[in-house]
């Protein structure tokens, strides 16, 4: 068995890795001709910006030299969202880290949960839900640092950690059943009624969703009988020795044990924190007391968040009295269910969700006694633990730039879509499955590569009699999959990050796995063309 060590010599750094394919883009924009698609606007997808069928033409050469090294900056331009978001996010769960919260929590669970699989097989049921129902993508980089520590808290690794949050989500989000960001996108650009044909997408869904589930929980148990097989085994000594950090953790389990200036401190604190969020949450019902959700086809407005907030405070006092370990525990778990509420009923995205988390930890700090400099402190320790996570997201957008700048994407577009011709229903069915794969290593955006692909893809199905909710589907494997490997996901390089598992050695294990994933997704994808489907 080769350890962790030795796959790190023997794989490039990722940075290396990611430096490399700038290179080789660069070296594209002076072999592949320059050209250009027309574009224009359309009301479906909400005012999307969509390539216009036949309009391909040749531009000026504009090969890239220097513009390679500039590319890192646009790189860093483009993602500045999730750069940011990851930075936040490794900030505030250092506090909330330094607190010993989490470890307290950990122990008290797996004192009154002993069924593991319970706990692999319910997570990985939401958060493969939440992918294909609300597409849950970026939302999970916050959840990975609660389920890594809790997977080698059972005896796991934080392979398995991520497998239960992160791959969840994208396998969801492959078989996703309403997902408005490429379900309804494409069925939008493609004049396909919104959301139909999701009998047969609630099949595919289950059926991946089954099978992710059963890899995990083998992989699971091959870990737990012997750790050593895992390639992050090394690695994750880093969370191995955060464990044992919090060894002693009984010491703090009621909060009571503490005297002095220091135990009057966290009382004060925890209290203060306590006022100050539940006046925080009271406002927010006040003035967004209804929520809108959208499912399918259908809509619904209700008033959810005064009754979230009335919990909080509630549960928040009771917590407090107790301990104010329990109270940080309960900030956390309200965290994930404003985080949840403010998704789906109020369109929230990366600066609401960091502000949330960024709220929590400030929170968590005041609740230790944390002194302002000591947050600070710890925030910027966290934010130091996590840099390198932000460095690739930003290094992994310059790809993207360098084939948009050298004016090559629309070329390699074009190319892609004129070599299907001829191929019949299941040959090309397969082909556009492919070209979607191959596409989104460059174009990881599920709506940005909607735009760009659906209107040549749905016209040109017509040609050959090809349903185009094939197509569709055809977009949806091909945006899903490749996700979970692409160094030119944010998501992915953030999630990865979080967890302290190199972009290489992540390659290196998954993708043989992922291969049998996109094979069933293949054969998932031929019912659409030979068998009559409702909505196809």
């Amino acid at each position: 068995m080769v350890g962790g060590s030795d796959l790190m010599k023997r794989i490039p750094h990722t940075f290396v890795i990611i430096g490399a394919v700038l290179l080789l883009c660069g070296v594209i924009t002076w072999i592949v001709p320059a050209g250009e698609f027309d574009r224009q606007v359309v009301a479906e997808g909400g005012g999307t910006e969509v390539i216009v069928p036949g309009s391909y033409h040749r531009v000026e050469s504009a090969p890239q030299t220097w513009q390679i090294l500039g590319s890192i900056v646009e790189g860093f331009k483009r993602q500045a969202g999730i750069i940011v978001f990851i930075l936040i996010i490794g900030g505030a769960f250092q506090i909330l880290a330094s607190s010993r919260a989490i470890d307290f929590g950990i122990k008290k669970f797996l004192e009154r949960v002993h069924a593991n699989r319970l706990v692999i097989v319910g997570s990985m049921l939401l958060f493969s839900l939440f992918g294909a129902v609300f597409g849950m993508s970026e939302e999970t980089i916050a959840f990975v640092v609660i389920f890594v520590p809790l997977a080698i808290s059972m005896g796991y690794d934080s392979i398995t950690g991520l497998l239960m949050v992160y791959v969840a989500a994208h396998i969801g989000f492959s078989g996703a059943i309403f997902n408005p960001f490429t379900i309804g996108i494409a069925q939008g650009l493609s004049g396909v009624p919104l959301f139909s044909g999701f009998e047969y997408r609630i099949v595919v869904w289950v059926i991946l969703t089954t099978l992710i589930i059963a890899f995990t929980l083998w992989w699971a148990a091959r870990v737990k009988k012997n750790p050593a097989l895992s390639p992050t085994f090394e690695i994750d000594s880093y969370w191995r020795d955060k464990m044992n950090e919090a060894a002693d953790v009984d010491a703090v389990d009621s909060g009571s044990a503490e005297e002095g200036a220091s135990g009057k401190r966290k009382n004060i604190g925890a209290w203060c924190a306590f006022i100050i969020s539940s006046i925080a949450a009271v406002l927010f019902a006040v003035f967004y007391p209804r929520m809108s959700v959208s499912v399918g086809g259908a809509s619904a407005e209700f008033i959810l968040l005064p009754f979230v907030a009335g919990a909080y405070i509630i549960v928040s006092f009771f917590a407090l009295r107790k301990s104010y370990l329990y109270y940080i525990l309960v900030n956390l778990a309200f965290t994930i269910i404003f985080l949840i509420v403010g998704v789906l009923g109020y369109g929230w995205y990366i600066k609401e969700i960091a502000s949330l988390f960024l709220a929590m930890g400030i929170l968590c700090g005041m609740s230790c006694g944390f002194r302002a400099n000591d947050i600070c402190k710890e925030f910027l320790s966290g934010a130091r633990d996590i840099l390198s996570a932000a460095l690739v997201v930003g290094l992994a957008g310059g790809i993207i730039e360098i084939l948009t700048s050298g004016k090559v994407m629309d070329t390699i577009l074009f190319g892609l879509a004129q070599s299907m011709e001829g191929w019949g229903k299941g040959g090309t069915v397969s082909a556009m499955y492919g070209v979607q794969t191959v596409i989104n290593l460059f174009i990881p955006s599920g709506t940005a590569k909607a735009a760009l692909t659906m209107p040549i893809m749905a016209p040109f199905s017509d040609i050959i009699g090809l349903s185009r909710q094939a197509t569709i589907m055809a977009y949806q494997f091909g945006d899903g999959f490749t996700n979970m490997i692409t160094p030119t996901s944010a998501v992915l390089m953030g999630a990865l990050g979080v967890a302290k598992i190199p972009y290489n050695i992540w390659l290196k294990w998954w993708w043989k796995y992922l291969l049998l994933f996109m094979l069933v997704g293949l054969l998932l994808l031929l019912p659409t063309v030979y068998l009559s489907l409702s909505g196809f």
